[in-house]
C-alpha cells in the first residue's frame, strides 16, 4: 500500500474512533467511576415544571395516593443532567419517579429504600433484572402505574422497608446518592460494560494508528 493509501486509513481509524469515543467515553467513566453522578434537588412539589408528556402518569400515581415532592437532577461526568420528578406512597413505602428518556418518551420507575441499606427497584421500561442479596432490579415493560405498583409491593415481601418517615423529598435526594454510591453501582456497570467496551477498542485504534506511524 502506498503511502497516501496508509495516510487514508489511518485517517478514517482515527476518524472511527473520534466517533466511539464521542458516543461511549462518558459510559466508560460512568462504568468506573458510578459514585461521580451528581444528585441535587431542583425544585420543591408546588414548582415543578413537569412537562406535558409526563402529565398522565403523574395523574394515574395521585389516583393511587402517591404525593407529589419536587424534582432533582442526576448528572453523569461529561452529560447533560436528566430531571427527574418524585413522588412518595408512605402508606406502602414507595418512591416513583417519572423522567423523559433520550427519545422524550415518558419513564415510571418505583424504588424502596430497605432498612438494610439496599434497594428493590421496578421500572416499567427494560430494565437489568438482578436479584442480589439486599437489591432487586426488574421490570415490566409499558405496565400502568397500578399494575407496576402491585408488582413492586410484591417483591417487597420477605423484606424490610426503611421507616416512612423518610418518603420525603430530601429523603429521595439522598436514596439517589446512596443507590449511586452503593448497591446501584452493580446495575450501573451493567448497563454501561458496552460503553467501556467500545471506549477500549477506540482508544486501541487511536494507539495503533501513532504506534504504526512510529514504526513506519
Amino acid at each position: 500500500m502506498n503511502v497516501l493509501g496508509q495516510l487514508g486509513v489511518a485517517v478514517a481509524g482515527l476518524v472511527l474512533a473520534g466517533v466511539l469515543l464521542f458516543l461511549n467515553f462518558w459510559r466508560a467513566l460512568l462504568y468506573l467511576f458510578p459514585h461521580t453522578v451528581r444528585v441535587e434537588p431542583e425544585a420543591p412539589a408546588d414548582q415543578m415544571d413537569l412537562p406535558d408528556g409526563l402529565g398522565p402518569l403523574a395523574g394515574q400515581l395521585q389516583a393511587l395516593g402517591f404525593t407529589p415532592l419536587g424534582s432533582h437532577e442526576e448528572k453523569p461526568l461529561l452529560q447533560k443532567a436528566t430531571r427527574s420528578y418524585d413522588w412518595a406512597h408512605a402508606g406502602e413505602r414507595v418512591f416513583a419517579t417519572l423522567y423523559e428518556g433520550a427519545d422524550l418518551f415518558p419513564r415510571l420507575y418505583l424504588l424502596t429504600p430497605l432498612a438494610s441499606g439496599g434497594f428493590v427497584v421496578t421500572a416499567s421500561y427494560r430494565r437489568p433484572a438482578l436479584d442480589v442479596p439486599g437489591y432487586r432490579s426488574g421490570s415490566l415493560e409499558d405496565a400502568a402505574p397500578e399494575r407496576l405498583l402491585r408488582a413492586h409491593v410484591r417483591r417487597l415481601e420477605g423484606l424490610e422497608p426503611a421507616g416512612p418517615e423518610g418518603f420525603t423529598w430530601e429523603g429521595r435526594v439522598q436514596t439517589a446518592r446512596a443507590w449511586y454510591a452503593g448497591l446501584g453501582r452493580k446495575e450501573i456497570r451493567r448497563q454501561n460494560l458496552q460503553g467501556l467496551l467500545w471506549t477500549a477498542i477506540a482508544l486501541a485504534i487511536v494507539a495503533s494508528a501513532f504506534l504504526g506511524r512510529r514504526a513506519g
